[in-house]
C-alpha cells in the first residue's frame, strides 16, 4: 500500500505493517486457528433454532461468504443485519435477495433519510467522506441488534488495520473488535458530537455504539473472521460464486478499477473511492491490486499497468444520483472535491490537477 494510506506504520527496514502481516499470514497454522474457532463457537451454537451470531452484512462477497460458511459449514444460525447503503442499487438488491432465498434470516435497517442525507452532505464537505455516518451505523446497529436479541457473537470481516496497513492497537485487536478501535479507526469521533441545527441527540440513535459496559455484561463478543481464516477478497468471491448466482458489475468492471465483484451495493461507492484518490493519491485500482499482490494473486508489474489504466477514473456512473442525494450541483461538488486535495500529493499545472508522485 502507498505510504499515504492513513495510519499506515513502517518499521526500521521501511516495510509497512500490511506487508509484515502478509508475511505472518504465510506462516500461521490455519488448521490451529480453525480449531480455535470451533472451540470458541461450540458453547454458543444454538440447539433450538435461535440466532447464535450476527453477521453485519452488505450482501457483498465478503460478508456473504462469511455468512455461508457460518451456517452451512459450521452449523451456526446467523442473523444477517444490514445497515442500508446510502443509495442501494440493483446489483446489491439482487445479491441480498439471492442469499436470503438460500436460507437466511435478515434485518435491513434504514435510518431517517432526512438526517442521513444531511450528515452525508456535511461530512462530504468537512472530511471528503459522505459515508462517515454509514461507518458509524454499520458498527452500532449490529451490536444493538445483538443486545436486543441476546445474541452472543458478532462476526465482522477483516481487520483492516493489519490486513492493509494501519495502526494496530494490540495483538488482540486483530481478533476482537472493540469500542476504542471503532471510534479511532472507523468513525473518528463520538457521533453524539454531531448535534447541530438540524440533528438532535435523539436523531443519532442509529449511529451511537451501545454502552460498553452493557455489551460486556451481556457477554457479547465481536470478532474478526479474518483472524481465524486466511483472508482474501478474491478467494471470497471465488468461493461465493460456487454457492449462489452472485451478480457482478454489468459493465464487466467497476469504475476506477479492474475488478467487477467488490463494493457493488451502493451508488455512493464510486465517488467514495474517488475521494480516496483525491485525498491520499491512490484509488480503487491500487487498493484492489495491492490486496492481490499481498496474497500472491498478481504481480507488481501487472498491478502497475492496471493502476495506470484505471486509478483515478472519474466516477460518472451514479454521479447525478449522488449530487441529488447530497443536494449539490456540479459546481459545488467540484469545489468540494478540490477542497480535499493535499498539496503534498497534488499540483496544479495549467489549470489541471496532477499527482506529484504517480504510480511507477
Amino acid at each position: 500500500m502507498p505510504d499515504s494510506r492513513p495510519r499506515v506504520v513502517f518499521d526500521s527496514e521501511g516495510i509497512c505493517n500490511a506487508c509484515r502481516n502478509a508475511e505472518e499470514k504465510a506462516s500461521i497454522d490455519w488448521a490451529a486457528r480453525r480449531q480455535e474457532f470451533l472451540e470458541l463457537v461450540a458453547p454458543y451454537r444454538s440447539r433450538d433454532g435461535r440466532w447464535d451470531c450476527v453477521v453485519p452484512w452488505s450482501g457483498g462477497k465478503d460478508s456473504s461468504s462469511i455468512a455461508w460458511r457460518l451456517k452451512f459449514e459450521f452449523g451456526l444460525n446467523p442473523l444477517l443485519v444490514t445497515y442500508s447503503p446510502l443509495l442501494p442499487n440493483e446489483v446489491g438488491n439482487r445479491n441480498r435477495e439471492t442469499m436470503i432465498q438460500a436460507g437466511f434470516d435478515h434485518l435491513f435497517f434504514r435510518p431517517n433519510q432526512r438526517i442521513h442525507r444531511h450528515l452525508a452532505r456535511r461530512f462530504f464537505i468537512e472530511r471528503g467522506n459522505m459515508k462517515v455516518p454509514w461507518d458509524a451505523g454499520i458498527n452500532a446497529i449490529p451490536i444493538q441488534c445483538a443486545l436486543h436479541f441476546r445474541i452472543p457473537l458478532v462476526f465482522y470481516a477483516e481487520h483492516g488495520e493489519s490486513e492493509y496497513g494501519g495502526r494496530v492497537l494490540s495483538q488482540e485487536s486483530k481478533k476482537i473488535k472493540d469500542f476504542t478501535e471503532v471510534i479511532e479507526h472507523h468513525i473518528g469521533d463520538d457521533p453524539r458530537n454531531w448535534v447541530d441545527d438540524i440533528t438532535s441527540e435523539g436523531d443519532l440513535n442509529p449511529y451511537v455504539y451501545p454502552n460498553v459496559n452493557e455489551v460486556r455484561c451481556a457477554g457479547i463478543k465481536a470478532l474478526y473472521f479474518s483472524y481465524f481464516f486466511r483472508w482474501s477478497m478474491l478467494e471470497n468471491f471465488q468461493f461465493l460464486r460456487t454457492k449462489i448466482d452472485f451478480a457482478t458489475h454489468p459493465a464487466g468492471r467497476t469504475p476506477g478499477t479492474f475488478t467487477d465483484f467488490d463494493s457493488l451495493d451502493d451508488k455512493s461507492d464510486n465517488l467514495y473511492y474517488y475521494m480516496q484518490y483525491v485525498k491520499f493519491g491512490f484509488g480503487r485500482a491500487v487498493r484492489d491490486a495491492s490486496r492481490m499482490i499481498q496474497n500472491g494473486q498478481m504481480t507488481r508489474a501487472t498491478a502497475i499497468e492496471l493502476a495506470r489504466k484505471y486509478d483515478g477514473e472519474f466516477p460518472d456512473e451514479f454521479l447525478d444520483d449522488m449530487m441529488s442525494y447530497m443536494d449539490m450541483d456540479r459546481a459545488e461538488l467540484d469545489r468540494t472535491i478540490d477542497l480535499h486535495r493535499n498539496p503534498e500529493i497534488w499540483e496544479c499545472d495549467g489549470g489541471e490537477w496532477r499527482l506529484r508522485y504517480p504510480v511507477q
